[in-house]
Parts: C-alpha cells; sequence; structure tokens
C-alpha cells in the first residue's frame, strides 16, 4: 500500500527528547485503506515521539467522532470515540512490522510512516455493536423499531384464574404426599 506523505516522520534532524505533532483525522483517511463503515469521520491525534539514542517510542492519543451507521436500524449517528496506544520502532537488519507493538525499521532509515498504526488503533476502538443512542433512551422514532417491536415475542402472563379448576385437584395430589 503506497504511503501517505502526511504521515511520515522524518526523525533524523530531530534532537534526543519529547517531540509532538498533531494530525487532523478525517474521511480521506480511510478511503486510503478502502475502508467505508464510516460516513464521517473528525477525529483529532496527538503524537508524542521520544527519541532516543537507540529507539524510538510512540504515543498515539486520539479523540473525536465518526459516524456510522446503526445496526439495528440503520439509522446513522455520531459515535464518540477516544483512545491510545503505544509502540516502539527498533532498529535491524529488515523492515518487520510483524510484532504488534514494535515496528522494526532497516539500518540508515530517516524517517518512519505510521499510518497503519494510525488505522489499526482507530477501527479497533470502535464498539463491536454500534446502536443509536435513541435507541436506549428511547427517544429515537424509526419505522424499523417500530416494525421491531410489533414483531418481538410477546410475554404471557400466566395468572390463576385462567386455570382449569380440574388441574387445581389434581395438583393437590402432588403436594399430599
Amino acid at each position: 500500500m503506497k504511503e501517505m506523505k502526511e504521515y511520515t516522520i522524518p526523525f533524523v534532524g530531530l534532537k534526543v527528547g519529547e517531540h509532538a505533532f498533531k494530525f487532523d483525522i478525517e474521511n480521506t483517511f480511510f478511503e486510503h485503506f478502502e475502508y467505508d463503515e464510516f460516513n464521517d469521520v473528525n477525529i483529532i491525534l496527538d503524537v508524542a515521539l521520544n527519541k532516543k539514542t537507540t529507539l524510538l517510542e510512540f504515543s498515539l492519543r486520539f479523540d473525536g467522532k465518526v459516524n456510522v451507521n446503526c445496526d439495528l436500524t440503520n439509522e446513522p449517528f455520531d459515535q464518540p470515540i477516544e483512545g491510545d496506544y503505544h509502540f516502539v520502532v527498533k532498529f535491524g537488519e529488515e523492515y518487520n512490522d510483524e510484532l504488534e507493538d514494535i515496528l522494526i525499521l532497516p539500518h540508515g532509515s530517516y524517517q518512519v510512516n505510521i499510518q497503519q498504526q494510525i488505522y489499526e488503533s482507530i477501527v479497533l476502538s470502535i464498539p463491536a455493536r454500534r446502536i443509536h443512542p435513541g435507541i436506549e433512551d428511547g427517544t429515537l422514532q424509526s419505522d424499523i423499531l417500530e416494525r421491531l417491536e410489533e414483531l418481538s415475542p410477546k410475554e404471557e402472563k400466566e395468572t390463576e384464574e385462567e386455570t382449569d379448576p380440574r388441574w387445581d385437584d389434581l395438583k393437590k395430589l402432588l403436594t399430599d404426599k
């Protein structure tokens, strides 16, 4: 997959210590990954890079909202989203991103692209089941909700008044032992 230049951080010219970067994540970022679950995206991403002599420590912190469709009604709503992700960049013989929290770059690299880590951390922070907040508090009015209510199984209430008196005599035999 082609790298997006805006998420490439050149670390060669940076001094040892803390460095901060800020990104605005929008729909175009997820379109690059061909991920179409979001209707709209508005996320602020703060990246803290702690450069050390032999490695780089990254901390990603994001906060914002994504517009998704409800799993029950298919109504779009804004899902608040926040999270963080930490990973380390080490240097080795060849590029390796198979480990979960460690990215290995070849010796002599002068920049690192963090788009994959951003993508994975945001997508994995979305709840597996997306329910419109109007369903939970009862304020959402939808044809689909009304139809679901009609089709839901009704609870049958058994009252003792509706029992056949002949069965009552038989029930006494069970308790008279």
